[in-house]
C-alpha cells in the first residue's frame, strides 16, 4: 500500500479513506438540518440564517423552480456572487434534478450567450445589475425565463437601505419584461410541493467551466459524488467540522468557493461567511468581527492581509487553518503570513494546495505537520497522483520531471459534448485506473511530496484567475488594424501575473499609446476584466520558433530580464 503511496505516512490523524455517503447534494444538507436545526448555516454581511430556515428556503425555492416549470436534467445558469441567493438556489435545483451551470456574475454579453448555448439553459438566475447583459443574449439563445433578484434582499434593514442609497442607485431600473421574475414575489407565492427527484450520486450535477487551448471555455461535468467526496477530502484534512467557520471570499463560480467554502461547510454543520466582493480592508475586518476558524484563498489575498495594518492589529486565536490555492504562493508571503499570526495568538501553518475544475478543486494540500520548500503537498486522501512521460504514459523515476496525473473520486466526469477532448484528458493506464492528465509538469521526490513545475497548455494565473492567452489572441485578431499578436504573462508582486501583449500592427506607423487604449477597449468589449491587457507592446516583428510558431517564452524570457535589471522581478 505505502509503496504506491508514500505520503499516508505524512496523514497524523488524517484518514487513509472516506466512507462517502451515496447522496445528492441536497440530502447533505437536508440531513446536516435536520442534525443540528439551530446551528448558523451562513453569515451574509450580518444577516444570519440556521440551518432549518436555510432548508426551508432551499424547499420553497424548489417548489417555485417547478412550478415555473423546471425538471430533472433541465440547466439553469447561476450568475450571482457569493450570496445567500445564489446558494439557495443551487441545492434548490439539485433536489429538482436539475443542473446548475455556474458562470462569473461580470462575464460579457458574448461569454454569457457562449455560457448559456453551451449548457443549453432554460432558466437564468442573476442580480437587477446585470438584466441588461441577458435580456440582449434572451433573444439569441434557449433562455426562457430570467430570475432576478437584488442584493439588499438578504441584507439586514439599515444596510438594505444603504446600499439602496449607494450602489443600489447606479443600477438601472428594469423595465417591464413578461420574461423575468423577481426573487422577492417568488419566494412568497403558495405553490404546490416539489417531490425530489430520483438522482443518483453519481449523476450530473453542476457545470463549472476552464479555458481550452483553443481559447474557448470548455464547461465541466462534475456529479454530486465528486462534490462530496471533495468536500469531505478537505473537511478531514483540517478537521473541519460543526464548530468551524469558514470565510466564502472565493466565488461560487469557482471549484474551491463552491466546493469548499460552501458545499463542504454545510455537509459537517460549520458555517460558511459569504462575502460578496471583498477588499483586503473587507477582509481584515471579517476576521476581526466574524472570527472565522478557516480562511481560505489565492496568493494575492495573503499577501494582501500581510501588508494590512489592521490584520496585523488583529487577535487571531480564532484560527485553526489557512489554506492558500490557485497558485504558487511565494515562500514570503507564507512566512509573514505565519509570523503576524503567530504574534497575534495562533500557531496556524498557510497551506499551499494543487487542484483543478476536473477534480472539483483543491486534490493534494501541505499536510499540518510537514512543509517542504516548493511542495504543493501530498494528494488527499482516496486521491492518487503519479508522474508519468507524457509521451509513454508511463510513470518516471522518483524526482524525474513529466506530466501530474490524478485519480479517484473527485476527477469529474468528462467536458460537456466534448467526447474527443474528455478522451484525450481522462486516459485508462495500463494499471486498469482511469487518469486524469492535467496538463501540469511536475515531479515527486520519495516521500511523496509533489512540486509543480510549469503548465504544458498555457494559462496565466492574474490574481488567481485563469487567463487563457489564446482567447486573448483571438480578441485581438479580430481587430482590423492586428497582423500579428502574443499574449504572455509577465511576474507582478500584486497580481502574480499581469496580462501583456506584444502586437504586429498592419500600419506600423499607427503604434502608440492611442492604439494601445483602442485595443485594450476592444478586448473589454468581449472579455472579462481581467483577461484583458494590463498593457500592449508594439514590435515590428514576433520572434518564431524553429517550426515558425511564435516563441511565446523568448518574450516572458525578455519581460523578466527587463524587470531583475531594474530590481522588480517578483520571483526575487
Amino acid at each position: 500500500m505505502h509503496k504506491h503511496k508514500p505520503w499516508l505516512k505524512f496523514y497524523e490523524g488524517v484518514p487513509e479513506s472516506i466512507d462517502y455517503p451515496e447522496v445528492t447534494m441536497y440530502e447533505a444538507v437536508m440531513e446536516t438540518a435536520e442534525k443540528y436545526p439551530e446551528a448558523i448555516a451562513y453569515d451574509f454581511m450580518g444577516y444570519t440564517s440556521t440551518y432549518q430556515t436555510f432548508a426551508e428556503e432551499i424547499n420553497r425555492f424548489a417548489n417555485v423552480l417547478a412550478h415555473l416549470g423546471l425538471t430533472k436534467g433541465d440547466r439553469i445558469t447561476i450568475a450571482m456572487p457569493t450570496t445567500p441567493q445564489g446558494i439557495i438556489c443551487f441545492y434548490a435545483a439539485n433536489k429538482l434534478g436539475a443542473i446548475a451551470s455556474m458562470i462569473h456574475p461580470l462575464s460579457t454579453i458574448s461569454e454569457i450567450e457562449f455560457y448559456v448555448s453551451v449548457s443549453k439553459s432554460k432558466f437564468a438566475l442573476t442580480i437587477d445589475a446585470f438584466y441588461g447583459k441577458f435580456k440582449e443574449v434572451m433573444d439569441k439563445t434557449c433562455l426562457e425565463l430570467l430570475i432576478l433578484t437584488k442584493i439588499p434582499d438578504y441584507l439586514p434593514l439599515l444596510k438594505g437601505i444603504g446600499f439602496a442609497l449607494t450602489k443600489g442607485r447606479k443600477i438601472p431600473k428594469v423595465p417591464p419584461d413578461s420574461r423575468v421574475r423577481w426573487w422577492k414575489d417568488l419566494m412568497k407565492v403558495s405553490v404546490p410541493e416539489a417531490p425530489k427527484a430520483r438522482m443518483g450520486t453519481h449523476e450530473l450535477a453542476v457545470i463549472l467551466y476552464s479555458g481550452g487551448t483553443t481559447g474557448k471555455p470548455k464547461g465541466i461535468m462534475l456529479s454530486n459524488y465528486n462534490f462530496i467526496s471533495e468536500g469531505l477530502q478537505c473537511a478531514h484534512w483540517v478537521g473541519m467540522d460543526r464548530k468551524d467557520s469558514i470565510l466564502a471570499i472565493l466565488p461560487i463560480f469557482h471549484g474551491f468557493g463552491l466546493g469548499v467554502c460552501v458545499n463542504s461547510a454545510f455537509m459537517g454543520g460549520g458555517k460558511s461567511i459569504l462575502v460578496p466582493t471583498f477588499t483586503p480592508e473587507d477582509v481584515a475586518k471579517l476576521i476581526k468581527s466574524k472570527r472565522p476558524s478557516l480562511v481560505v484563498g489565492v496568493p494575492t489575498l495573503f499577501e494582501a492581509l500581510n501588508n494590512h495594518p489592521g490584520f496585523q492589529k488583529t487577535d487571531l486565536t480564532c484560527l485553526k487553518a489557512a489554506f492558500c490555492g490557485a497558485d504558487t504562493l511565494p515562500r514570503v508571503v507564507k512566512e509573514k503570513f505565519e509570523a503576524i499570526v503567530k504574534r497575534q495568538g495562533a500557531d496556524v501553518k498557510l497551506l499551499e494546495g494543487y487542484g483543478l475544475t476536473e477534480a472539483v478543486t483543491g486534490i493534494m494540500a501541505t499536510p499540518l505537520n510537514e512543509y517542504r520548500e516548493g511542495s504543493i503537498g501530498i494528494p488527499f486522501p482516496d486521491m492518487k497522483a503519479k508522474i508519468v512521460d507524457p509521451e509513454t504514459k508511463e510513470e518516471v523515476p522518483v524526482g524525474e520531471e513529466g506530466e501530474i496525473c490524478i485519480a479517484g473520486p473527485a476527477v469529474m466526469m468528462g467536458y460537456l459534448d466534448q467526447p474527443e477532448e474528455t478522451a484525450k484528458t481522462l486516459i485508462k493506464h495500463n494499471d486498469g485506473e482511469t487518469w486524469l492528465h492535467t496538463g501540469d509538469i511536475g515531479t515527486m521526490d520519495e516521500d511523496g511530496f509533489f512540486y509543480f513545475k510549469l503548465r504544458q497548455k498555457r494559462m496565466i494565473k492574474s490574481s488567481g484567475m485563469n487567463v487563457y492567452p489564446a482567447q486573448v489572441e483571438e480578441q485581438l485578431y479580430k481587430h482590423p488594424a492586428v497582423a500579428e499578436v502574443c499574449v504572455v504573462g509577465v511576474p507582478d508582486r500584486t497580481q502574480i501575473e499581469r496580462v501583456k501583449a506584444f502586437v504586429v500592427l498592419k500600419d506600423k506607423s499607427k503604434a502608440g499609446p492611442e492604439m494601445e487604449k483602442q485595443l485594450v477597449a476592444h478586448c473589454r468589449k468581449d472579455l472579462i476584466k481581467w483577461s484583458c491587457p494590463r498593457n500592449i507592446e508594439f514590435r515590428d516583428e514576433l520572434p518564431l520558433t524553429l517550426i515558425g510558431k511564435v516563441a511565446y517564452r523568448v518574450l516572458e524570457d525578455e519581460e523578466i530580464a527587463k524587470l531583475k535589471k531594474t530590481g522588480q522581478y517578483a520571483g526575487e
